[in-house]
């Protein structure tokens, strides 16, 4: 195969280059594709150097010959014949008199440098230091060789090739697999599993070329494949000795290692030594940190030393996994200690690490990881454990079952009352953080109200107090508290719990808790300042990026008060990728509140891109959700009065006046359905109803959550005052309207009402806000005359019935495999599916699917069809 992207490195200026990485790397294969490839036949001297050699002056006559069958070589370089005094030292020193003239480069290639002796690597080591410009020398070895090479790299005059360099790409596997006659629907798992390690892909190609099911082959691939175990075998785990090899293998349990617990296992001292040899050796082993004091075994010579293992010392595997979840769970790694603890079978081992540890797993952001090891317990043990079932609630509230997290949580409090006395209080505190968390999702404030108390006092108990829980908690409790009146629109008991509880987070070193509190605290912002909020995110944005929490809920949360932000200054095509990334992060059955504000920001976005269908199967998608609250939030009635504006823009003023009559007359009489019926009398040719309809909301007396809103209200009176005739006041009116957009820039709702005529007029009179109307004006213009989309084309093939289906599960979160399950087919099916689509729409990613279909059509439903909806 030709690597370009190698071969320019070995063709570099540099006197010497290096390919350092273990057997199997494709160094030899490198070396003689890049000599026939690169135009150096002529000039490059091959040199293998035979396992075991020892003998100097053998290697340096053929070297000699070598260099003689080049062109250059040929002319300058005298024959030797073996002769008793005639050492490596003699021929070294008569190499470089001779090579003196040398002009033209000139490239000796040594294989294998590291079969060579210590008096041949000295002697090599000489020529390089003391060679004629024009020698370049290429070094293809399994493991760094003491050649003096550190001078040279200090001096710009080495070139490195090394492991990670020589692993394929996607690319070069693929090619490799093509090649050879084997077609994979997705082959970066096995190029992940093999790590791109040239032999394993060699190696796997040719038995998949001969296997009936390529795909199953592929997917079950692994260290103890009869090749690639025989290979690893004879090429390094033969090669080391009883102490290293006993290391290896009772090591082999481990997905990473140190020197104190590869002592722990075998019984023997200097285990970092030996780690630390074996990775300078490129024996398969990878340092993790730069101190070189943690180390993994590549995937699949992990493979092979778990089998050994199983076939030498079967009776040991059970204790070394134990042995090792003690220690794990000592040194304060819970993870790693409960999967050992699952390893060896001590579920009640394992249950009981995983409860003790599960406040503290949850507090550092670990859902996932916790996820991992639930699934790891047989299904009986999840609800015979009261500590287990509570955990289990936990899981289901991350993953969006909120009916599984009641029922886990039934059945952990029926059994806490058989949960021993010692590790009572711990059950205790479990169950307070799982009733605090569902409360919370059910948008419940008195319930989270009560559960944060009781949390607090918990806070005090010894059982907190000995997990070095008790701030913890208190931090939970008033971030808890904070998020819920968020949503109560109770911004002001809001901002005091999260103020004190991200306070709380950053001094005690809990970022997890910090960045939900400051994603929070940016909600509050919001309504108060957009530049304000936008400092917030910048915060909360660099914890999640810093700690990998970029598809948490809260993450979500974030990308959505970003795609507002940007949605109502009119900044669409900006605000599109903050929402797609909301939309893939947060499932709107394990976060309803933060669901719905998504659907209803989409709508409006899409409502302000003229889409009047998309919008209203956002807003609807929405206010379904509203039912999934114990209470309303601040965002239920702000949607519907969106919907309401929605079925105006469609000509559904007959559906508009049922929504309103469903409503209670408090909600009814609120600031933002005022701002509904206003424009559905608007649309009913009612311009005094409307008015009567906004004064309530203009004169305070029945507000809006959000300041910047009252640029609508006033925008609309000043479109009914113009109506009938009062020029006075529709110039006053759109001169407030603009006195609040200004500071945050807030020209969406001149979209959502465009009445350019009126800024117009504005514009030649006197006005604060020239620079604000210009925009206006010319965001208007932009989107009026910009010529008309010819639509784009249709797909390359008939979607058939069911593309459409899963098609229609594209705008939501689900996953592949929770597609299938919606539509009772495979995961592969839905794959199978979902290419066809892409190459169908002639799309290539999941949101380019979505957009394509939207702009076809084939996710907006006919604005008669009230009742449709998007799947999920």
């Amino acid at each position: 195969m030709s690597r370009p992207r190698l071969f320019g490195w070995l063709g570099a200026q540099a006197r010497v280059s290096v390919v350092s990485a273990p057997p199997g790397s494709g160094k030899t294969v490198l070396l003689r594709s890049w000599i026939s490839q690169s135009g150096v036949a002529g000039r490059a001297a091959w040199v293998p150097a035979g396992r075991g050699e020892r003998d100097p002056q053998q290697f340096w006559l053929l070297v000699t010959g070598a260099l003689r069958q080049t062109a250059a070589g040929s002319a300058l370089v005298r024959d030797l014949t073996a002769a008793p005094d005639l050492d490596g030292w003699v021929i070294t020193e008569r190499l470089l008199a001779d090579l003196a003239p040398l002009d033209d480069p000139l490239w000796l290639v040594v294989d294998d440098v590291h079969e060579l002796g210590p008096d041949a690597l000295r002697q090599l080591e000489l020529l390089i230091m003391r060679a004629p410009q024009g020698l370049r020398f290429v070094l293809a070895t399994r493991h760094d060789v003491r050649l003096g090479l550190h001078r040279l790299r200090l001096e710009g005059e080495l070139a490195e090739i090394r492991e990670p360099d020589l692993r394929f790409t996607m690319a070069e596997a693929q090619e490799l697999f093509d090649a050879a006659g084997v077609q994979l629907t997705d082959p970066a798992p096995l190029v992940e599993r093999t790590e791109g390690w040239a032999a394993g892909l060699r190696l796997a190609a040719l038995s998949l070329a001969a296997h009936p099911d390529p795909e199953r082959l592929a997917a079950e691939f692994s260290g103890t494949e009869r090749t690639v175990a025989e290979y690893l075998v004879a090429e390094v785990l033969d090669r080391q000795g009883e102490q290293v090899r006993r290391l290896l293998l009772r090591t082999s349990i481990l997905d990473r290692v140190n020197g104190e617990l590869a002592g722990l296992l075998t019984g023997e001292s200097g285990g970092e030594r030996v780690l630390q040899d074996l990775e300078a050796a490129n024996a398969f082993v990878v340092a993790l940190d730069a101190p070189r004091s943690w180390f993994r075994y590549h995937h699949l010579f992990a493979d092979l030393l778990q089998l050994e293992l199983r076939r030498t010392a079967p009776d040991a595997v059970t204790i070394l996994h134990r042995a090792a979840s003690g220690w794990f769970a000592g040194h304060g790694y819970p993870v790693e200690a409960v999967r050992h603890a699952q390893a060896a079978q001590d579920w009640g081992l394992a249950a009981g690490l995983l409860a003790a540890h599960w406040p503290g797993l949850y507090l550092d952001g670990q859902a996932a990881a916790i996820h991992e090891l639930l699934a790891g317990f047989p299904a009986g043990q999840l609800v015979g454990d009261a500590e287990l079932a509570a955990v289990a609630a936990g899981d289901e509230l991350a993953r969006g079952s909120l009916e599984a997290a009641r029922r886990y949580l039934g059945r952990a409090e029926q059994a806490s009352a058989s949960v021993p006395v010692r590790r009572a209080g711990q059950a205790q505190l479990l169950l307070g953080m799982v009733r605090l968390l569902l409360a919370r999702q059910r948008g419940d404030p008195p319930a989270v109200a009560e559960e944060a108390r009781r949390l607090q006092a918990m806070a005090d108990a010894p059982e907190a107090a000995q997990a070095g829980l008790g701030e913890e908690l208190r931090a939970l409790a008033l971030i808890s508290l904070g998020s819920i009146e968020f949503w109560a629109a109770r911004f002001e008991e809001a901002e005091r719990h999260l103020d004190r509880g991200v306070a709380l987070a950053r001094r005690i070193g809990r970022p997890y808790l910090e960045f939900t509190g400051l994603v929070y605290a940016a909600a509050i912002a919001f309504f108060r300042s957009f530049a304000l909020a936008a400092e917030h995110i910048r915060q909360a944005a660099g914890l999640a990026k810093r700690h990998g929490w970029t598809d948490e809920p809260a993450a979500g949360m974030a990308s959505v008060i970003v795609g507002t932000v940007l949605t109502w200054q009119g900044r669409l095509e900006e605000a599109e990728p903050w929402m797609q990334g909301a939309e893939r992060t947060v499932r709107a059955e394990a976060e309803p509140a933060t669901g719905l504000t998504i659907r209803s920001i989409r709508g409006l976005l899409e409502l302000a891109r003229g889409r009047d269908a998309d919008a209203l199967v956002a807003f609807q998608d929405a206010d379904r959700l509203a039912a999934r609250l114990a209470e309303p939030n601040l965002i239920v009635l702000t949607n519907r009065s969106f919907l309401v504006q929605t079925l105006v823009r469609l000509g559904e003023t007959d559906r508009a006046e049922q929504v309103l009559a469903g409503l209670g007359d408090q909600d009814r009489d609120g600031g933002e359905m005022r701002i509904g019926l206003a424009a559905l009398r608007m649309a009913q040719d009612d311009p005094d109803a409307a008015v009567a309809a906004l004064a309530p909301v203009l004169d305070g007396s029945a507000p809006v959550p959000w300041p910047g809103w009252l640029a609508q209200p006033f925008l609309l009176e000043a479109i009914a005052r113009d109506a009938l005739g009062d020029e006075g006041a529709s110039a006053s009116a759109l001169e407030r309207a603009l006195d609040v957009a200004e500071p945050d820039g807030v020209l969406t709702v001149f979209l959502l009402y465009p009445a350019p005529g009126l800024p117009l007029q504005q514009a030649r009179q006197r006005t604060a806000h020239a620079a604000l109307i210009a925009d206006i004006l010319s965001l208007l213009a932009g989107r009026k005359l910009a010529p008309p989309p010819a639509g784009p084309p249709p797909p390359l093939e008939p979607l058939s019935e069911s593309e459409i289906r899963v098609l229609r599960y594209l705008p939501t979160n689900l996953s592949m495999r929770q597609i299938g399950s919606e539509l009772y087919v495979s995961h592969n099916t839905v794959r199978t599916h979902i290419s066809h689509l892409y190459g169908k729409l002639g799309t290539h990613t999941r949101a380019e699917a979505v957009a394509r279909a939207r702009a076809l059509g084939l996710l907006a439903p006919s604005p008669l069809r009230g009742q449709a909806r998007r799947p999920g």
